[in-house]
């Protein structure tokens, strides 16, 4: 019976470590996160998207999205990614209100579409701890 208590002692002693480690690896993951440099991003936003979209990610009222606290850039990762890399034509609805019209692809490379991805999603109050990385969207087709 005293060889039971041990061992069922040690088997929650152990778990209990295990279990305060996964929360430092939580938290150790999110100071990475937070520690992010999207300057890169920021830097191709700047050159591609701006002048639509506008320094301040709000878009054009009734003619350009937002991506400044835009539901449908977080709600629609795939999507959002997909308009980056090939463009975007038709009918969207972002945070309540319908858009119509045609932004064309803009040539940029794999990583290129991740780090501005990155930016946008993580600027202007959208948070988005998954980054996109360049393989997701090497992956991504029509």
């Amino acid at each position: 019976m005293k060889n039971l208590s041990f061992s069922l002692a040690l088997i929650f002693l152990v778990c209990a470590c295990n279990s305060s480690d996964k929360k430092t690896d939580k938290n150790s993951l999110a100071v990475n996160y937070v520690n992010q440099n999207f300057s890169e991003g920021k830097e191709i936003y700047n050159d591609f998207c701006a002048q639509c979209h506008m320094p301040n990610g709000k878009g054009m009222p009734k003619v350009i999205p937002p991506l400044a606290k835009s539901d449908f850039l977080i709600k629609n990762r795939l999507e959002s990614i997909k308009a980056i890399k090939y463009g975007l034509s038709g009918e969207i609805t972002v945070n309540g209100e319908l858009y119509n019209s045609v932004m064309a692809a803009q040539g940029l490379s794999n990583k290129e579409i991740a780090d501005v991805m990155n930016y946008i999603s993580n600027n202007w109050g959208n948070i988005n701890t998954v980054l996109a990385t360049e393989k997701e969207v090497q992956n991504i087709e029509r």
